[in-house]
């Protein structure tokens, strides 16, 4: 059998489009007719014929078994070759029928049933590296590993917490979307290696435990419930990016934590917080990060910035 790390996943997202659908669309989904996964079903679904390990076979690696309004796929079993499984936009609740499919790289479970991580094979899934679980009904991590796992998406279900992401479990997790789910602070997440961090659309009031995050390059906050930045830390030595639109800071004495990453920080989003209607609020934040590249969606023009410079220059004779 082929080794698994012998077949690249970069940018192996491409495989499939990355949708979701509506609420009507989803409606009708639950009560399309409930069905077992069928070998014509199989047969239709399978693509990418690869050579096995011993060099004398050939095995199907891919599988496509989307929108079929499945409740039981027991026998995907009978395929432990598949690297790249979608079953998007089913009913599943149940995954244990993936435990023998352990040379699986990619797999994407977005709109179905799932619940829990609990008594789910995804210990089995050793070198599974891009998983997406968008649009179940997960309340929380529970029973959630993945150690070679780079990416992990669950965005769009009920998450409260995220405690149980720890780096002895998710050293090489680089990638981590919560969008859409109840999550009211950023604590639990203590993953040293993570660089990209999408925490849109909750009801994040607090930063808590981001000095864990050393290597977070982005951080994407819109749509929160945040009225300071404090909990940002000294310790995000490479933070370039950072999104907290739509939330609720009302003047620039909550930036002042944006100062501790002047150096790195390049792009800042702050539009529809009541700060930008403020005198001056773009002058104020290039004062704080004077190395800021693009402000919103604008860039930082020279003659903004040596505004600013001359700006701070005067708030320093007057202290």
């Amino acid at each position: 059998m082929l080794h698994p790390l012998d077949c690249k996943l970069k940018n192996a997202s491409h495989l499939y489009e990355n949708s979701y659908y509506s609420a009507s669309e989803k409606a009708q989904q639950m009560h399309a007719p409930v069905c077992v996964l069928t070998q014509e079903t199989i047969e239709r679904g399978l693509s990418l014929l690869c050579r096995t390990g011993n060099g004398l076979g050939h095995a199907f690696v891919k599988m496509d078994l989307k929108n079929n309004g499945l409740n039981d796929i027991a026998a995907i079993g009978s395929y432990p070759h598949l690297r790249f499984l979608d079953v998007s936009n089913n009913r599943l609740v149940d995954l244990s029928p993936l435990a023998s499919l352990t040379q699986l790289l990619w797999l994407k479970v977005d709109n179905n049933a799932v619940e829990c991580f609990k008594r789910q094979p995804l210990a089995q899934l050793t070198y599974l590296q891009w998983l997406s679980m968008a649009m179940n009904r997960l309340t929380d991590l529970d029973g959630l590993v993945g150690p070679a796992l780079e990416s992990l998406n669950l965005t769009g279900n009920s998450i409260k917490k995220v405690a149980g992401l720890q780096s002895s479990c998710f050293a090489n997790l680089v990638t981590l979307e919560l969008r859409g789910n109840q999550l009211d602070t950023t604590d639990g997440i203590n993953l040293p290696n993570l660089q990209q961090l999408y925490l849109a659309q909750n009801v994040i009031k607090r930063l808590e435990g981001l000095e864990k995050l050393e290597r977070l390059t982005t951080l994407h906050l819109r749509d929160n419930q945040l009225d300071t930045l404090n909990g940002l830390s000294s310790n995000m030595k490479c933070l370039q990016y950072l999104n907290v639109r739509g939330n609720a800071i009302l003047d620039e004495n909550a930036l002042q934590c944006l100062a501790l990453m002047s150096k790195t920080l390049r792009a800042l989003v702050l539009s529809d917080n009541p700060l930008v209607e403020t005198t001056d609020y773009r002058l104020n934040v290039l004062i704080l990060l004077p190395q800021l590249e693009q402000l919103d969606k604008d860039p930082v023009s020279p003659e903004e910035r040596t505004e600013a410079c001359e700006k701070s220059k005067v708030k320093l004779r007057n202290i």
